[in-house]
Order: C-alpha cells, then structure tokens, then sequence
C-alpha cells in the first residue's frame, strides 16, 4: 500500500502512469462484482432436473475447470498440454458422494458450438475426456429439459451407483512387476534415497 509521505522515484516524474495512487492499492479499488447469474438459465434448468434425478446419492459440480478434473502425466515434460486444459471448463461434472470420483461430464451445446473453433474446441475435450477414461454427455441447450430423456441418457454412467442393490464389484488380481507402476499415470516409480 502506498503511504502519503513516500518518496517518488525519478521515473515517476518523467513517465506519471508509473505512480501508484492510494486508491488503486486499497481492496475497495478492486474491479471484481458478485455475478447475479453464475448459471445461464438453461444451465439451471438442466441443473435442477439432473439433481432431482440423483439428489444427494451423487453430487453435481458446475463450471468445472479440466485441469481440476485431469492432470497431465510427466507434467514437466508437458507443460504445453496443461496449458491447453487450463483454461477450459465442462459445464457440469457428476461425481460419486461418497469419494468425489468424477463420473461423468456434461457440456449443454448453444449454437455458439457450430462456429469452427467452438468444433475444434469441442473435439479437443472430447478426446481428452476419452483418453482419461471421463464419459462425456453432450445435450443441445433447451430452456426446459424432459427428465425422463436426461435419466435415460445418464443411467449407463449412474445405474450402480443409484440402485440400491448395487454391490461391489470384486477386485480382479493384477501381474505384479518388479518395478512399481504409478496406478493413475502409468509411469514406473523410483525409488528415492537420502545420501
């Protein structure tokens, strides 16, 4: 914060835009409003259908950034890759209650979703969705959704773990190697020692 009796350096005087004032340094200055509308209306209003189809047994997460969802393997080495989901969201993302694993995704297509970047935008978090294993619901926007049409389209990613009767699945014993193997990444771990 700036104090009144600060001295100004040479540059301040020859070139002013360089001057802090005590106004733009207080946290009143600060340009950022509370949105009245954090989901578009057709955003809400599939919203409100999809939760009274799953209430409380799964738990919906909207405007959700894919570098939240994903991470990139050796990120190091791919930091280009990261960048590219960084800055993208689903606008839905349904996950298990009880341990908040994703399960599905879900995008509400406008017609901003003909223009090409928007298609090639499109692809892009498909293929990445596919290749991590993330199902990806794709819906035309509407101002009102049908809930048995949504039920229909969402219960191969939802039927066991909505049922009641669902049981746990038995764990299928896997080749152990001699190296260690990252279970989400794939990646042979190392073992680190201190010298």
């Amino acid at each position: 914060m700036a104090v009144a009796n600060e001295k100004q350096g040479c540059l301040s005087v020859i070139f002013p835009f360089l001057k802090r004032s005590q106004k733009e340094t207080t946290s009143n200055a600060l340009p950022y409003r509370l949105r009245d509308d954090f989901l578009s209306p057709a955003e809400f209003s599939f919203y409100k259908v999809l939760f009274s189809l799953v209430g409380t047994r799964l738990t919906i997460q909207s405007k959700v950034r894919l570098a939240d969802v994903f991470f990139v393997a050796r990120p190091n080495e791919n930091v280009a890759y990261f960048n590219r989901i960084a800055q993208k969201h689903l606008d839905f993302l349904v996950c298990d209650s009880v341990t908040m694993k994703p399960l599905f995704g879900v995008e509400l297509d406008d017609s901003s979703h003909k223009r090409n970047d928007r298609q090639e935008r499109d692809e892009f978090v498909e293929s990445v969705c596919k290749v991590a294993g993330l199902p990806l619901l794709r819906l035309p926007v509407q101002r009102e959704y049908n809930s048995r049409e949504i039920a229909a389209q969402i219960a191969p990613f939802v039927s066991d773990k909505i049922s009641a009767s669902a049981s746990p699945q038995p764990e299928v014993n896997k080749q152990v190697s001699s190296v260690p193997v990252c279970p989400k990444c794939g990646i042979p771990m190392v073992l680190r020692t201190v010298a």
